[in-house]
């Protein structure tokens, strides 16, 4: 079973492609236009071991929200596509993930609800050219479009960069663990389905 998805979407505010495969090795060519995005994105892929591809064309000139936002949405319908089902899968995914002095959990339940409890407090305004409000902003949406419920929490930290980026880390590597085949061809609810 191939577990691989390609979305595009093109709005008045952006034009977006992406492609995942669930069962990759890491590899990514991702482009938003803002390069701290960039960088978020290419650590999700690399921890996560997806394949993701995304190109993005946004409306920068007014600000990095809708690029922020429609990356996530546009990348989490794709997860949502690949994961179909959901048939097989481990569902649940926990990790902790340090940089440095700063320390995030995540936890993730692939349970088709949406449902995004992000405590990951943010003193900058921005970190390079993107807001720091937009990066809460695209886990939410992300969860909302991979139908999960999403916690991820700040267990310790100074630095904005350092906080973010173990977040990014902690919500890849418990997404790898949740969407994980078991062997088992079954839908892992008593209501046999997740969507």
């Amino acid at each position: 079973m191939k577990r691989k998805a390609k979305i595009n979407r093109k709005t008045k505010e952006t034009n977006i492609s992406v492609a995942v495969n669930l069962d990759g090795k890491g590899k990514y060519k991702i482009k938003t236009g803002i390069g701290f995005l960039d960088h978020m994105l290419e650590t999700l892929t690399r921890h996560s071991q997806f394949d993701l591809r995304i190109h993005c064309q946004g409306d920068l000139d007014v600000d990095g929200h809708h690029t922020t936002e429609d990356c996530a949405i546009v990348l989490g319908e794709a997860i949502d596509t690949a994961l179909a089902e959901r048939r097989g899968i481990t569902r649940f995914g926990y990790a902790y993930a340090p940089l440095d002095e700063a320390l995030v959990r995540t936890v993730i339940d692939l349970s088709g609800r949406p449902s995004p409890v992000i405590h990951l407090p943010l003193n900058r305004e921005m970190i390079g050219e993107l807001a720091t409000e937009n990066i809460i902003h695209f886990f939410q949406t992300l969860a909302v479009t991979m139908k999960a419920a999403v916690h991820i929490d700040l267990i310790k930290g100074n630095n904005d960069h350092h906080k973010t980026e173990a977040a990014f880390k902690a919500f890849a590597l418990a997404l790898n663990q949740a969407v994980q085949l078991t062997g088992r061809d079954s839908i892992p609810s008593t209501k046999e389905t997740l969507k």
